[in-house]
């Protein structure tokens, strides 16, 4: 017979344990709503304690923010990319399309945290940060005549967005809604600019 030693755990640094119980995080969040989700659960999940995940974020107010920011500058990255990948000369409204759809893969992959209508106060500023991005971005595809009511438009879109969804993560992300709600909201933007411009 061999005779097996213990297993030796590895020390993490920093970097690699803050990752490692911001996925903890991501898996309970996933399956659960913000008043839910505990922070011993996710120091369980994590392979640590409650004070390992107080020490890297200080409160679960401050593990969920940071969630939701990895999750934001993530999908932020993917419209990115998505739309770098495009052809030039992709008409604007093609650059949108694709836009959305990186956005409801998005949705598709976190739809519990798609239906999360309670969330600490500081997502409020974290959220809004990432609007201003993505007003940023489509600006740039659509270059707007009439800034302030082209931020109206723009503004009235991304409402909508989230709203519709809101509504398709409910029903469970069925793959039959995603041309028609992309169709939804192309339409929804257009009728708020007018015409596509380019």
């Amino acid at each position: 017979m061999t005779a097996t030693g213990p297993t030796v755990r590895r020390r993490l640094g920093p970097e690699e344990r803050r990752a490692v119980i911001l996925a903890a995080a991501r898996a309970a969040f996933a399956t659960a709503s913000y008043a839910e989700v505990g922070v011993p659960e996710v120091a369980r999940r994590a392979g640590g304690s409650p004070a390992i995940v107080f020490h890297y974020f200080g409160s679960k107010e401050g593990l969920y923010a940071a969630l939701l920011e990895a999750d934001l500058n993530d999908l932020a990255e993917r419209q990115q990319a998505a739309d770098a990948a495009l052809p030039p000369n992709t008409s604007a409204r093609d650059r949108v399309r694709t836009w959305v759809l990186a956005h409801l893969d998005h949705v598709a992959a976190h739809a519990r945290g798609s239906l999360a209508r309670e969330e600490p106060v500081a997502t409020a500023a974290i959220r809004d940060r990432a609007r201003e991005k993505d007003l940023a971005f489509l600006a740039e595809i659509l270059q707007p005549a009439d800034a302030v009511r082209d931020r109206f438009a723009l503004l009235g879109f991304l409402g909508f967005l989230d709203a519709v969804g809101a509504a398709w993560a409910s029903d469970g992300c069925p793959e039959d809604d995603r041309h028609p709600l992309v169709e939804a909201a192309l339409g929804a933007l257009q009728g708020g600019l007018g015409d596509w411009r380019r």
